[in-house]
């Protein structure tokens, strides 16, 4: 990983009136752009073969400039032309998984958040040994597939936008499913209702919620849309479906906004308190967006399946803002909220302290 002392000695070398934040044209981009612009930021898409033309469609969220690169390689070896358009990257789902998680942390450009974090979020082991020495509750680990008893989801490492998990009830339905050449984890699947909690973490701010020496915001949550799994059912049974070589995929494709039930939100935030409580222990802590999936069951528990240390796609219905940040701001969303943290950071001089 890049020192995070050569990271600050680019920085230090930056106009602060010229700084330009930089996305993948991709994943949560209009929403990213759309925010740096409203906080004065110049702005830069980055496109290895995507389309770009949608931008013309949105121009509030098409960026300044489009820098087209023939290879994500590019992004590394090509360092110089972002430092000296004094950028800062805005990493999301689809920038890692392209780009590639060995390659985003020794990328020589300086970056919103704490790299740190993508170790404990890309291995699915860290990640379970953080959310729960941090009192998060999970579903059940199955260490041996031969000893599946329940219906259970098998995962894969890393962020793929719902590809590549499976349900599987026993064991020849799991080798049935099963790629061993990908790292997995088998966990109980608990039957509820999915809630992707969308939190930011500031570092800097000495109002609102406070957590450690920074202050935790709730900004929106949204359930998602994934095929073939949402409507699979109507064909009849999974196990018949699976012999005519038809199998239940977890494919996000789009993103429904919700609230939760307001007695609810004080377990709500202090599960993103203890998370944050616990980063900073492990490994620095975190700084900016996060996710915690849930699921909520019957009896009005909270299971914590996954986190994403960034911006994720569910946040997108709420370039506006959301039930929960306009109570925070009007118009406020999680793209502005980064694009905020990143003016509050110049303005106070803490820059350091939210850039890695």
């Amino acid at each position: 990983m890049v020192h995070k002392s050569k990271i600050l000695k680019i920085l230090a070398e930056y106009d602060p009136k010229k700084i330009t934040i930089a996305t993948l044209c991709s994943h949560s981009s209009l929403q990213i752009f759309n925010g740096a612009k409203k906080e004065g930021f110049r702005t830069l898409g980055l496109t290895v073969n995507q389309n770009t033309r949608f931008y013309d469609a949105f121009p509030l969220g098409k960026p300044d400039e489009i820098l087209r690169l023939s290879s994500y390689q590019d992004m590394i070896d090509k360092a110089d032309e972002f430092l000296a358009r004094n950028v800062i990257v805005i990493p999301h789902g689809s920038f890692v998984e392209y780009l590639g998680a060995a390659n985003f942390e020794k990328m020589v450009v300086p970056t919103f958040g704490n790299r740190a974090v993508l170790a404990w979020e890309s291995d699915r082991e860290k990640m379970r040994e953080w959310l729960t020495s941090a009192g998060i509750d999970m579903p059940a680990k199955i260490e041996d597939a031969k000893k599946i008893d329940r219906p259970v989801l098998v995962k894969y490492h890393g962020a793929k936008g719902g590809r590549g998990f499976f349900i599987a009830k026993d064991y020849p339905e799991f080798k049935m499913g099963i790629d061993l050449s990908e790292p997995y984890t088998i966990q109980e699947y608990i039957l509820g209702t999915r809630y992707y909690l969308h939190f930011f973490y500031s570092p800097i701010k000495s109002t609102g919620y406070q957590v450690n020496n920074g202050s935790l915001e709730l900004l929106s949550m949204d359930r998602r849309d994934e095929s073939n799994i949402d409507e699979i059912y109507k064909l009849g049974a999974s196990e018949e479906l699976k012999r005519l070589g038809y199998f239940p995929s977890f494919v996000v494709t789009g993103n429904v906004p919700v609230v939760i039930r307001e007695s609810l939100l004080p377990k709500v935030l202090e599960m993103g308190e203890r998370v944050v409580k616990r980063s900073e222990e492990l490994f620095g802590g975190m700084i900016g967006p996060f996710c915690l999936e849930s699921i909520v069951t019957d009896k009005l528990q909270f299971k914590v399946f996954e986190i994403s240390s960034r911006i994720v796609a569910g946040s997108n219905p709420f370039v506006s803002g959301s039930p929960y940040s306009d109570l925070i701001e009007p118009e406020l969303s999680t793209g502005r909220r980064i694009s905020r943290e990143i003016r509050m950071g110049l303005d106070q001089g803490k820059l350091d302290r939210i850039i890695s």
